[in-house]
């Protein structure tokens, strides 16, 4: 997984500009591609992989943008500086994280973000064997950082989870995978090591699938490919997710919007920590995945929805076979 690379765009159509709060336009609306005019996935999935059609991307399912000149002129590589307070985070203790997006070569220069999905920075917290897992959003401070309140074995979460706050109850490796879009840039994705001072939980080790999981009351279920292959490599995979309360089919269109979209979806591959981050939509009353593993593994993964104002989190586990490596379309790879 790269935390850096180049991004390289063109002009853009009249009509095209993205708005990165969420994915406005319809799944079915019909784009003409105009003379000239490269398409690039609004959240960079595929490391600045343009198009010369209007599309969807193979990874996150959003729909691909016209570039803008401002973007192409734009060579930058972006990095994610990172300090703790203390400078030894402890499992159990208070502290703090700051992420700070620099350009590479220029670190004092500021670099403001645009919101996407509602907000400027998502972090994606897991440890390192992928037992625990938490996505936050950092705050925006004058020093141009994006901070973390880390609480203390007790403290409760001021506005429940998913802000600005997370807690460490074990020592150990942890991955933070900082997501962001620079104003006039692609998006990023940086990984950063953490280490956790303290008494590590016993590591757990996921050598099955577990395609379904029941969550406040939710059954959510992993459909193992169109075909019952399961899931491979390197060709766009199509996985409807049927969710159930009580017994009964929920329809996820009657779910509240989360971040712009009925749901998210983020994977990570336990060995490499390959990072996927997609967005289900919703289709004949269920969830459907559209995304591209770039390699074969065993991916812990987590589905998010939100319904009477409170966001569930399924957790997941999908084994990738070894497929195609000819087709076109290639994974996130951040």
């Amino acid at each position: 997984m790269k935390n850096l690379f180049t991004a390289s765009l063109v002009l853009a159509l009249s009509f095209g500009l993205f708005s990165a709060c969420q994915n406005n336009a319809p799944k079915s609306e019909v784009k003409t591609a105009a003379a000239g005019v490269q398409y690039i996935c609004p959240m960079n999935c595929e490391d600045g992989k343009t198009y010369d059609e209007p599309g969807s991307c193979p990874v996150c399912h959003m729909d691909l943008e016209a570039m803008t000149a401002e973007v192409e002129a734009n060579k930058s590589e972006y990095i994610t500086a990172y300090v703790s307070n203390p400078a030894q985070l402890e499992a159990g203790k208070p502290g703090a994280m700051s992420f700070t997006p620099q350009i590479k070569g220029n670190e004092a220069a500021a670099v403001p973000l645009d919101l996407v999905h509602e907000k400027k920075m998502h972090l994606i917290l897991v440890s390192d064997d992928l037992s625990w897992f938490d996505h936050i959003h950092p705050e925006f401070s004058d020093a141009g950082s994006y901070d973390i309140k880390v609480l203390g074995k007790g403290e409760n979460f001021s506005n429940g989870r998913g802000h600005n706050e997370t807690r460490f109850d074990a020592g150990g490796k942890y991955w933070a995978f900082a997501d962001f879009k620079p104003t006039g840039g692609l998006n990023q994705v940086n990984k950063t090591e953490i280490t956790v001072a303290g008494t590590p939980a016993k590591a757990v080790a996921y050598t099955q699938p577990k395609l379904t999981t029941t969550i406040d009351g939710f059954t959510v279920t992993l459909e193992a490919g169109h075909d019952g292959t399961g899931f491979s490599s390197g060709t766009q995979q199509h996985i409807p997710v049927s969710i159930k309360q009580g017994g009964k089919a929920i329809d996820p269109a009657t779910f509240e919007n989360y971040l712009g979209e009925k749901a998210h979806l983020v994977m990570v591959e336990v060995a490499s920590k390959e990072f996927v981050h997609t967005h289900p939509s919703v289709e004949n009353g269920k969830l459907d995945i559209h995304t591209t593993f770039a390699k074969p593994g065993t991916y812990r993964g987590w589905l998010q929805f939100q319904t009477d104002g409170k966001v569930h989190t399924a957790d997941l586990v999908l084994k990738v076979k070894e497929g195609s490596q000819h087709d076109d379309h290639t994974g996130h790879n951040h």
